[in-house]
């Protein structure tokens, strides 16, 4: 989740739960014992100096035969314990979002979890990458969970199956389906009907995948259930005979007096111990100190409290996946997810890694696995697009055009009548005299009188002038989701687009034609039939494609894309969406996976909406 607390009185907490899955089983629950002021200080003792942790019989492939599985146990004078087929065991475990991952790239992160003296894998289930429409599911490729899953056994990890329906993970809407807020009267996580059996539905599919994964059983799931809360959120989010795991970033001695309250016989799981932090769009760079993180799991080792790394390697936000922010404003989350965790972006080590690494290595008795080598880096030559095709010119290319009164981008009839989930929305009218414009456009419109820019919408900022005309002229607004609250209360009016009437001097404007630009695989593939033309010199300042050709030689390996004096816009690589750069940063650089590159020469277009730049360089490390 990795994020601050949720805000959402009604929410449905019995189907927001986490899985632990492939080793484990449901212990049951015994009665709650006396709750004991801070029990994990006072009764959790120093382990022996010298002691060690042997673990390598207590691995997917060993206990492929298992009965028993995870349970909890209580020990006389020491702290309850999880127990797996009976032998003692401590969860270290770490997050990777294997959705945010090249799929050609998930053995080496999980190598690199397990050589760091990991032995559990964490990961999310995003129901709106799963589920793009209604009934309609997605788990090939880059989607591919049970892959995932199989694969962290083969390499020796058990699997932490965080299956949602709601995730949070600074993912767009919490990872719910945009369609879900097609209905207004649709409440999301409560137990509103509509939104209850579009949950049932997709958990129906999911977990008949998933129950194969467990290993241990016939049918359904009965591995260790949990629910997983900040600190203080506790008493809002636990359930009855559901193990309670707890949010947080540093030890405090008061950390657990909310979880004591609920589960005092149980062992403590730090299921999001933070170790950095998620960027946002025109914010600093958010690090945290790698010797604070050592210290910190260097404490819950010796007070035997299990826990999982948030993130262990994050990955990145491709395409139009990124949630966003509202405290003040809203803020979009950048296209790196790189968290500062123990694996930047790109996979590569940090000192926080082998910080880690040397303290595992320091209390096991197995030897740690060798280290992966690192992911070659590589500077290719610069690319200065030499076509280029105004938006205008684009839109024959894309799908059919809606005309209608203005709609937002999830009520467009669109996708099998599940509207839009990402990209921009233009909305284009006829209008014959000038005057005062005013709409709600979410999350942010630029505004043209045929090509000309007249100004920008955006929250607190709805209205915008337009100047005398003396004939009728073409109204354009552009539109774009920058990204959906992904917590808080704020997720039930995440609709995006335009919201409501377009007015004109208070006179509404009603009938618009409306233009879908998913920008999807499919659109470049229609754009390359497509009359470019040569970029003229000087920088061109309306939205437009440009198009330049990424000589990669016959070996592609990872690079960074730097684009020094473009503004804003979406880079896409033989038509995979790598994400949204803008100049405020903090992000300075997008990752490219060597994987996505061809052998020789690769279509790279960029979709800059405000003013092109010249050239796209390369570079061999990330910069913030």
């Amino acid at each position: 989740m990795g994020s601050p607390p949720r805000f959402s009185p009604s929410v449905s907490w019995r189907r927001i739960l986490c899985i632990v899955s492939l080793p484990f089983i449901s212990s049951g629950f015994a009665p709650r014992m006396k709750i004991r002021d801070n029990f994990i200080f006072a009764k959790a003792q120093p382990e022996p100096k010298g002691h060690r942790y042997n673990w390598s019989h207590l691995t997917p492939l060993e206990l492929r035969d298992r009965s028993v599985g995870l349970q909890t146990q209580e020990r006389a004078g020491r702290n309850p314990c999880f127990t797996l087929e009976g032998h003692e065991f401590l969860i270290w475990g770490g997050s990777i979002h294997y959705f945010r991952v090249p799929r050609e790239f998930w053995r080496d992160r999980l190598l690199k979890l397990k050589a760091c003296g990991f032995n559990t894998v964490t990961t999310y289930v995003p129901w709106n990458l799963h589920e793009p429409e209604r009934g309609k599911f997605d788990f090939s490729g880059n989607l591919d969970l049970e892959a995932f899953v199989l694969l962290a056994a083969e390499v020796g990890l058990w699997v932490i199956l965080r299956p949602g329906p709601y995730i949070c993970s600074e993912i767009d809407l919490g990872g719910l389906p945009s369609r879900l807020l097609q209905d207004p009267a649709s409440q999301l996580r409560t137990t509103n009907h509509s939104f209850v059996e579009a949950v049932d539905e997709y958990l129906d599919h999911l977990m008949a995948r998933v129950v194969p994964l467990q290993a241990l059983l016939k049918r359904g799931i009965v591995e260790l259930l949990l629910t997983s809360d900040n600190t203080n959120e506790v008493l809002k989010g636990h359930i009855k005979g559901v193990l309670a795991t707890v949010n947080m970033k540093s030890l405090k001695e008061d950390e657990f007096k909310e979880l004591y309250k609920v589960q005092s016989n149980k062992p403590i799981l730090i299921m999001e111990l933070w170790v950095g932090w998620f960027d946002t769009w025109g914010n600093k760079h958010v690090v945290r100190d790698a010797v604070d993180v050592e210290n910190t799991v260097s404490d819950l080792i010796r007070l035997e409290i299990s826990f999982n790394v948030y993130m262990f390697h994050g990955g990145t936000n491709f395409g139009f996946m990124n949630g966003a922010t509202y405290i003040d404003h809203h803020r979009g989350v950048v296209t790196s997810y790189d968290y500062d965790a123990l694996l930047t972006e790109a996979g590569d080590y940090t000192p926080k890694f082998f910080k880690l690494r040397e303290l595992f290595k320091s209390i096991l008795v197995t030897p740690l696995p060798a280290l992966p080598e690192p992911t070659p880096k590589a500077v290719y030559p610069s690319v200065r697009p030499s076509l280029y095709l105004p938006l205008w010119e684009a839109l024959p290319y894309l799908n059919s055009p809606v005309v209608s009164r203005p709609l937002n981008m999830e009520n467009l009839p669109i996708n099998n009548g599940n509207g839009q989930s990402y990209g921009l929305v233009l909305y284009q009218t006829t209008i014959c005299s000038g005057g005062r414009l005013h709409t709600n456009a979410q999350d942010e419109a630029q505004v043209f009188l045929n090509e000309t820019d007249l100004g920008i919408l955006a929250d607190g900022h709805q209205d915008v002038y337009i100047p005398r005309i003396t004939e009728c002229q073409l109204l354009r607004i552009l539109v774009e989701n920058q990204g959906r609250v992904n917590f808080s209360w704020k997720i039930q009016n995440q609709q995006k687009g335009l919201i409501g009437p377009v007015t004109m001097n208070n006179i509404p404007l009603e009938s618009f034609t409306i233009y879908s630009l998913e920008l999807k695989m499919s659109f470049f593939k229609r754009l390359r039939s497509a009359s470019w033309k040569p970029v003229p010199d000087g920088h061109l300042g309306h939205p437009a494609f440009y198009l330049g050709t990424l000589k990669a030689g016959s070996s592609p390996t990872d690079t960074f894309l730097t684009l020094p004096d473009w503004n804003y816009g979406f880079v896409f690589i033989n038509g995979r969406n790598l994400g949204r750069y803008w100049n405020i940063g903090p992000q300075k650089t997008l990752y490219l996976p060597g994987s996505w590159l061809e052998p020789e020469d690769n279509e790279i277009i960029l979709f800059e909406k405000i003013m092109s730049g010249s050239y796209i360089h390369t570079t061999d490390k990330p910069i913030w």
